[in-house]
This record gives C-alpha cells, structure tokens and sequence, in this order.
C-alpha cells in the first residue's frame, strides 16, 4: 500500500531524511518512531504531498504522488501534528466543508458526520465555533474529519498528543475496528512508547534521518535485548534529549535572517 525506496529531502545543505526506503502492506498498522528532530514529519509531508522529495521514489495505493497528487490524496486521510481546522467556522462546518472536497455524495455525507461527531462524542456540540473548543475537542474533531471519506490510508502524526487515556484508548480501539471491518491500512507516529507496542504490526524507527531499525515490537525488544519498547528505543537512538522538528524551510528562512543583518 505504502513504497517508499531511497528517499531524501534535502534543505540546502541541511538533509532531514536521508536515503530510506520501507514499505507497508495493505491493512498493516504501521508506526514510525523517532526522537524528536529525527525526520518523522518531514517523511510524512512527503507521502502526503505536502513536499516534494529531492530523490528518491514513492508509490502510495499504486499512485506515484509526484505525478498524481489529486489522484493520491483521494485514497489517503490525515491527522496533522500541528492544528489545522478553520476556527471561525463550527465543527459541522469544518466536516461537511471536507466532505465537500473530497467528494462524499450528498446522501452519505450527513448520516457519516454524525456517526464521527458522535463517535468523538462532539456531535452536541457540532454548532459550536471551534475556536471556543478546548485543546482535546480540536483534536478530537481533527481525528474525525481523518476518516470522512473512507479512506484506503489513514496518516496519523501524533494523533493522541494531548488526549486523556480515556480518549486516547476509545480512538485506538476505533482504529482498530476500522482496520479490520474496512482494511484500512493505519501509518501512524507517536511518542507514546507504550501506544506503539500495544497497537503497531511492525515499527519502523528512524534517527538523525536514516531508518536504524524495523520489526515487530517483539523483534525491536530481542534485538535490544530489552524487556519494552521504551527501553529498546532508547537503546536504539541514545538518550539524549532532542530540539523539536524544524522544516529545513524555517531553517532556511532563519539563515536568511541573519545573512541579511550582517
């Protein structure tokens, strides 16, 4: 479903990804794993074609994203790590305006708004403007416009950052269900170790832009010789504490900056 081979994404000279190549079955829970900094985002942005890669190939559903960006992005859905709702409009609003681009027909679309809203438990405040939401309802309401269109991939980065346990435990056994009833192939990213083990397949851990390592939970725990998953990845990427992910773009522009003061 996911073919990723040799892929780079260069910003001038800094490289955040660097030559990796992966892939993920159909129907296959997938998580990607990584310190802070190590290229997680930026690969995702590449799938999704949010960026195009310096080098490198990637094929997603079949659909070469570089060739086919409409085309691709009907088969995949998303969570961003960083918020992406239109805040002056309500959560309906927000919904149905995805629905609308993505094309779900008139007659499904209200019945699958609020089988979602409800299943985020938002569907009471549906006519409420999301800019009075709380931090958890926008990220509640993010993850329910991810699956809207049914789609054949779903990208979650981060997707329970800032979520209770609660909600954190009802999304995943969501996804679960989904995964199995519809086959949907789940590509996600977290720094919940503990999330990882319970709900991954295989995890690929990539640091410092490479892939360092791929397997099973229980394979990545072998190789390490390590009782869970925090601990194998620790061993794996050391543990030192890492600087938040920036685009080589922010870094580009931050070079620029200062070589216009001097």
């Amino acid at each position: 479903m996911i073919k990723v081979k040799n892929l780079t994404k260069q910003f001038g000279d800094f490289t955040a990804v660097d030559n990796i190549s992966f892939n993920v079955e159909k129907a296959e829970i997938f998580g990607f794993l990584g310190p802070n900094g190590a290229g997680k985002s930026t690969t995702i942005k590449m799938l999704t074609t949010l960026l195009h890669p310096t080098s490198g190939e990637i094929e997603i559903n079949g659909i070469n994203p570089a060739l086919h960006q409409d085309k691709v992005r009907e088969s995949f859905g998303i969570v961003f790590q960083d918020p992406s709702l239109d805040e002056e409009l309500t959560a309906y609003e927000n919904m149905n305006f995805h629905a609308v681009l993505y094309k779900v027909p008139p007659e499904i679309r209200k019945p699958r708004i609020e089988e979602l809203l409800n299943f985020v438990e938002l569907w009471d405040k549906r006519n409420e403007f999301v800019k009075n939401y709380s931090g958890g309802m926008k990220r509640r309401l993010e993850i329910a416009r991810g699956f809207l269109h049914h789609p054949k991939i779903i990208f979650l980065d981060e997707p329970t950052l800032g979520l209770d346990p609660q909600t954190r435990n009802y999304m995943w056994n969501y996804i679960n269900d989904l995964n199995k009833k519809e086959q949907t192939t789940v590509f996600f990213t977290t720094h919940y170790m503990e999330e990882a083990d319970r709900v991954a397949d295989r995890i690929a851990i990539i640091d410092h832009g490479k892939i360092v390592a791929s397997g099973t939970p229980e394979q990545l725990k072998a190789q390490t010789g390590k009782d869970n998953l925090e601990d194998a990845f620790l061993e794996l990427t050391g543990s030192k504490i890492r600087e938040e992910e920036a685009s080589g773009l922010d870094r580009m522009r931050m070079r620029s900056k200062m070589w216009r003061r001097r």
